[in-house]
């Protein structure tokens, strides 16, 4: 293996293994620090490509930052980058999970871990907020694109609201399946002409 290539590699399992030991919430919290350190800071991949693998992460089974993680990985080194960016990210949260598991019993019946943990849960919704609103601003401002976020948002909202059990995987798909139908339609008008 080439000297470059397995400094590009440490270097992906570095990168996201400080993203995975500093994150909390989960995927759609790590959203916003995956796009600043390998869009804006390392230029691994363009905001296109980070709204791309944020759809089809959240598609694709397995939690959304490790399937960005394994994308970008994969980007920039092949299979190897890809294990190297998958492994960064997972080994944090991983070693975490196991030292509580194993040394306190009662963790969160530590009163100043318990109010720790409401902080965090507070700075999580917000990393998310942040992580829609930037993806909203870069959606091409097109009809059938707002259109369809639109009636989404609208769907979500009245289903929390009104308790409904409308699952997202449903909006996915049904959105999906409109997209298509649009492109369908256009196809066929223009062999029509």
């Amino acid at each position: 293996m080439r000297v470059g290539k397995t400094l590009k590699i440490k270097d992906l399992f570095l990168t996201f293994m400080k993203i995975g030991l500093f994150t909390f919430g989960g995927g759609y919290a790590m959203i916003p620090i995956i796009e600043d350190i390998c869009v804006d800071k390392r230029r691994w991949i363009s905001h296109d490509e980070m709204m791309e693998i944020t759809v089809i992460a959240e598609a694709t089974p397995g939690p959304i930052a490790i399937n960005c993680a394994t994308f970008v990985g994969y980007k920039q080194a092949g299979a190897a980058g890809a294990g190297a960016a998958t492994l960064g990210v997972i080994l944090p949260s991983f070693c975490i999970i196991f030292v509580i598991s194993m040394c306190l019993e009662h963790f969160l019946e530590i009163t100043w871990v318990a109010n720790a943990f409401r902080g965090i849960k507070i700075a999580v919704g917000i990393l998310i907020l942040n992580a829609a609103v930037n993806m909203i601003k870069k959606m091409p401002k097109k009809p059938m694109p707002v259109l369809t976020m639109a009636v989404s948002c609208f769907t979500m909202i009245l289903s929390d609201l009104f308790s409904w059990r409308v699952s997202t995987v449903v909006l996915m798909v049904a959105a999906a399946g409109f997209s298509l139908s649009v492109y369908g339609v256009k196809q066929l008008e223009k062999r029509g002409r």
